[in-house]
């Protein structure tokens, strides 16, 4: 994987693209990754944007998961979980 800095990416953009083939490359600011460039073809874009929706769906699940556990919910018996969305359908304002 390669690692890009916005800097370079701004100055030289045409041969970064152009070297990245079919490879990924992170792009970075400060050291730190911000976001991850992909190529595409007109053929592969609705395919891509997919995977990618999908992938952050997973990510987003496993947080959850994740924080889940670490706040002991994971522990938690039917009647408990049942009692925690009675409490928080109390608490949510009715909108019509």
């Amino acid at each position: 994987m390669r690692f890009v800095t916005i800097r370079d990416l701004r100055s030289r953009s045409a041969q970064i693209l152009k070297d990245l083939g079919n490879a990924d490359a992170v792009i970075t600011s400060g050291g730190t990754p911000v976001a991850l460039l992909t190529a595409v073809t007109p053929e592969s874009l609705d395919l891509m944007l997919r995977a990618q929706r999908q992938a952050r769906a997973v990510l987003a699940m496993v947080e959850l998961q994740t924080r889940s556990a670490s706040q002991g919910a994971d522990r938690m018996n039917d009647q408990q979980v049942l009692s925690e969305i009675a409490a928080a359908r109390r608490e949510r304002p009715i909108t019509e």
